[in-house]
């Protein structure tokens, strides 16, 4: 009931008014927001020490995390709300190969749309993420290989089991039902009660155009960004 409550108050709240454009392309700075609050390292870990996401979001969580500690699982956030300037890093990074992707430098890719296609494997444009919200987290690990260990398949079982009680869900799952975009993330969860309202928000908005100020953004239109990626999602 209190769940049930909570989505229909910030529905109503977010029904009030227009979402500002920069807040749906990651444009802000979370440290300032009144709707933000700093993890610590109870809750986080790594990139996600000291860094931000909604209250709301980081409330649930923790219910969560508590109901899980009970059944003899351990949850800690590791990634957390990344604005535009953060994605921005990660992405030009890949693409001007100071990060490598699956081993390989993508300045050897002359074709640009392949070169994006490689990185949106697992990693969002600038613009384009669930993370600029302060709704979605990565929980204990960023690797498929730690999900396939004993502790992280307990781990992921306890969250497939429970997690839509929180109000959390996987948006990226296997690809194998035709799901488009990025490859399955199991450590990728999304507090849907706001995320929901923020993709349709996001969809009703943001054109291709304003997909922009990062290398390679060019690509956006032809990759079909919006429709294949954003809302590229298995949660509804």
């Amino acid at each position: 009931m209190k769940f049930i409550l909570s989505f229909l108050l910030l529905t109503f709240s977010f029904s009030q008014k227009s979402v500002d454009k920069n807040y749906l392309l990651g444009r802000f700075d979370p440290s300032i927001e009144s709707g933000f609050i700093q993890l610590n390292a109870v809750y986080a870990k790594g990139n996600a020490l000291n860094r931000f996401l909604r209250k709301e979001t980081f409330e649930a969580f923790k219910r969560m995390s508590e109901a899980a500690k009970k059944d003899g699982v351990k949850l800690i956030i590791v990634s957390a709300t990344r604005n535009f300037d953060y994605q921005k890093k990660i992405w030009e990074d890949k693409w001007n190969g100071k990060v490598k992707v699956g081993n390989k430098d993508l300045t050897t890719i002359a074709d640009f749309n392949e070169r994006a296609r490689l990185i949106l494997l697992y990693s969002a444009m600038p613009g384009t993420s669930r993370h600029h919200w302060g709704t979605d987290i990565d929980i204990n690990e960023t690797e498929t290989e730690y999900f396939e260990t004993d502790e992280g398949k307990k781990v992921y079982q306890w969250l497939t089991a429970h997690a839509n009680e929180y109000g959390f869900c996987q948006p990226y799952t296997s690809k194998a039902n035709g799901r488009t975009g990025y490859e399955e993330e199991k450590w990728h969860w999304s507090y849907m009660p706001l995320s929901k309202i923020l993709l349709a928000e996001y969809k009703n908005q943001i054109r291709f155009e304003e997909i922009n100020g990062f290398a390679g953004s060019e690509t956006a239109n032809a990759l079909r960004i919006i429709e294949n990626y954003v809302d590229g999602i298995a949660c509804r």
